[in-house]
């Protein structure tokens, strides 16, 4: 089983950085932290890390000064499921999930899981199902089903639903062998452009500008690691989209936010000026979902060359499910996840990991390859492309290893998280949220805007510096 130290040096190295800075990392504690058969907490450091390390690179390139970064496994496990801590004036999070989330029972005793968060996804389930949306009412009609069978329909009918199944059986899919095809964080050029100077800063981001095209966890954590190095960060949203509010406020952390309807010649024309003065686009939305309205990664290195463009999907760029909707909770439920927490902790039925981890870690994987494309554009030219995924990440987390006796770890409530948390005023009020986890000796992380309501800040950049 490999440290955690090995796994940054494999991840640090796959994209082409240079060794020798790994020399000025130092990773802390020891696993486990929190109850899991899976190495969560290791997968939550090493991504962290690695953002983190990027970070100082590109420091050290904008002005010869080196530093050191740290981050305890502890603190990194808590930032992983930083929502959970979050408080806004002393209060704690509503339930997170909708009364129509969550496991079912379908033909055979196998089980699946529905994610009915957003409003359009619960009305898709329930078409499907010819049922009111009612627990009582879906488990009756789920009985109906065989798994696979539903799974199938609900996605055509734009649900978002998984099949609980073994790693055996996950593996056997044609999507499982398209993913071993693919990196971790896969970094391309994709066009030609001249390299674009470093603007002046105190910390390394300051002067960069991110455009933040994503919502729930994995897009919007990157965008917040790139805030708290010092990058301006817009979030980018539609009025007409829904939204999780508790999530809104603890990735919103650093940014702007502003509304812009795609679909509308007004919004489409925000987005496009907010792009040719941008040098990181991110977006979480499905493969090609955003290039049917003019905004691929080929187009953005074409209004503006040299960008970064940062694309997260599911189930990874290629293969029959690179199209599907997903969320991590169903990810960890159709590739295995559940299914080997249940049998390693002796339930019926899946075991849900201790933190939505595949969300996170691949945020901070977005961020990491954001930062080492935006290093290779300055040094090289080009405009890049950063392609991660969370059923790629899950593949990571899998290869890592199992933790025997992980699951007898106790739960690390908020007394234990306190020492992690700081207090700020907010567009929402006083929060209580987790600091970032990765100490920078030299530029220290943190974020100098506050979270603020959806569409705050008109669609348009700050100055720079």
């Amino acid at each position: 089983m490999q440290s955690p130290r090995d796994l940054l040096a494999d991840l640090w190295t796959s994209v082409g950085a240079d060794a020798a800075a790994l020399n000025r990392v130092t990773l802390t504690g020891d696993e486990p932290q929190l109850p899991s058969s899976f190495r969560v907490d290791a997968a939550a450091q090493v991504a962290i890390a690695a953002s983190g390390l990027a970070a100082a690179e590109i420091w050290a390139m904008r002005c010869g000064q080196a530093q050191d970064v740290s981050v305890d496994i502890h603190h990194a496990a808590i930032e992983c499921r930083s929502e959970r801590y979050l408080r806004r004036n002393d209060e704690p999070p509503p339930p997170a999930w909708d009364p129509l989330a969550g496991v079912y029972q379908v033909k055979g005793g196998r089980y699946v899981r529905l994610h009915t968060n957003f409003p359009h996804h619960r009305d898709a389930v329930c078409r499907v199902l010819g049922c009111e949306p009612v627990r009582d009412a879906v488990q009756a009609a789920l009985l109906q089903w065989e798994g696979e069978a539903f799974e199938t329909a609900a996605y055509a009918a734009g649900g978002v639903v998984a099949l609980m199944r073994s790693r055996e059986e996950w593996q056997a899919l044609p999507q499982a062998a398209a993913l071993d095809a693919l990196p971790l964080v896969e970094i391309t050029k994709i066009g030609e452009g001249a390299p674009k100077p470093w603007p002046e800063g105190s910390r390394p981001l300051v002067g960069l500008r991110v455009l933040d095209l994503s919502r729930v966890i994995a897009g919007p954590v990157a965008g917040r690691t790139l805030a708290a190095h010092g990058a301006d960060v817009m979030l980018v949203s539609s009025p007409r989209l829904p939204s999780i509010p508790w999530l809104v406020i603890d990735t919103g952390r650093g940014k702007l936010s502003s509304f812009a309807d795609l679909t509308t010649p007004e919004g489409h024309a925000a987005l496009r000026e907010l792009l040719t003065e941008a040098d990181i686009f991110s977006q979480g939305y499905r493969p090609r979902s955003l290039a049917a309205l003019g905004f691929s990664p080929e187009e953005a290195a074409a209004i503006n060359p040299g960008i970064v463009y940062v694309s997260l999907s599911a189930y990874g760029r290629s293969g029959p499910w690179a199209e599907r909707r997903g969320f991590d909770s169903l990810v960890q439920c159709a590739t295995g996840f559940n299914h080997a927490e249940g049998q390693a902790a002796g339930v019926a039925g899946p075991k849900e990991l201790p933190m939505q981890i595949l969300d996170h870690a691949t945020g901070y994987l977005m961020a990491f390859g954001a930062m080492i494309a935006k290093a290779r554009q300055a040094r090289e030219g080009g405009s890049w492309h950063v392609q991660v995924s969370l059923a790629r990440t899950g593949k990571w987390l899998w290869e890592m290893g199992r933790l025997p006796h992980g699951l007898a770890t106790p739960e690390i409530g908020q007394e234990a998280a306190a020492p992690y948390l700081e207090r700020a005023q907010s567009g929402f009020g006083t929060l209580e949220a987790v600091r970032h986890s990765a100490i920078l000796s030299a530029t220290p992380a943190a974020w100098v805007r506050p979270a603020v309501p959806l569409g705050t800040d008109p669609a348009a950049w700050p100055a720079r510096g």
